[in-house]
């Protein structure tokens, strides 16, 4: 592929969840390679402490980690007020973190419910509820919403996980409107199959692949670079007056 380059993410604050491994740990090499200040939170440690040595062993501005449970609303705050007070505000948010645990309809209990709702939804709104008012002081941001093809698709076997991912839809449409005032852009990414590691070591399949390549118009497989890619023109002031819209990377699936 070739690169982008996208001047005005330069000396950019962008606060990244989900940051350690898959499409999180290409939007952080992506982010950092256009020479935007990259802060990122994950549950893996030990991942995202070896992506943010090798990034910066590559040169690239010094990056913030912090470890951090995404169901810990308190412990997520601590972790956005940490980086502005380090860096100055936050500009972009990447609300990337989620978890696409499969589970049968007949054995979710409440608990369980709530518990991927905290994991695949409840945290994007209250990252962006923690960053609009440094957005706000700052004469604008960006932030970027990670939905899902699957309740699109029609995917059955994770009736938590689709509902969360149906409803970060409204909540980009509807913080778009609350946000446009100041102008803050709000939009969602909706990435198609990608082939990120733990894809294909659980669901990948000779079978699902079949089906994939029948279903997709274009005849090849998605990696983590084609959604980072979609990220990297959302954060930036190319995509000023666009906000409050899907954007679907799959191929030509839906």
């Amino acid at each position: 592929m070739s690169e982008a380059h996208y001047p005005s993410l330069r000396g950019r604050v962008i606060f990244v969840t989900g940051g350690a491994s898959g499409i999180g740990a290409e939007e952080v090499t992506q982010l950092a390679a256009q020479g935007a200040q990259v802060a990122f939170v994950d549950i893996a440690e030990e991942p995202a402490r070896a992506l943010a040595a090798k990034l910066a062993a590559a040169g690239h501005p010094e990056l913030f980690f912090q470890r951090c449970d995404l169901t810990d609303i308190a412990a997520l705050r601590g972790a956005i007020a940490e980086v502005g007070r380090r860096f100055g505000p936050i500009t972009v948010l990447v609300n990337n973190a989620a978890n696409d645990q499969r589970h049968k309809w007949e054995e979710v209990t409440p608990e369980y419910w709530d518990e991927r709702l905290a994991v695949n939804l409840r945290h994007q709104f209250f990252a962006i509820q923690a960053v609009a008012p440094m957005m706000k002081a700052a004469g604008g941001g960006s932030i970027v919403n990670f939905g899902s093809i699957s309740w699109h698709a029609g995917a059955g076997g994770m009736p938590a996980y689709t509902t969360a991912k149906a409803g970060v839809e409204g909540l980009t449409r509807g913080m778009a409107r609350d946000l446009g005032p100041d102008n803050i852009r709000v939009n969602c990414i909706i990435p198609g199959w990608i082939m990120t590691e733990r894809q294909i070591r659980l669901w990948l399949t000779p079978e699902g692949e079949e089906n994939l390549m029948r279903t997709q118009c274009l005849k090849q497989k998605l990696v983590p670079a084609d959604v980072a890619r979609m990220v990297l023109w959302l954060a930036a002031d190319d995509s000023r007056m666009c906000t409050s819209q899907l954007w679907v990377v799959d191929g030509g699936r839906m």
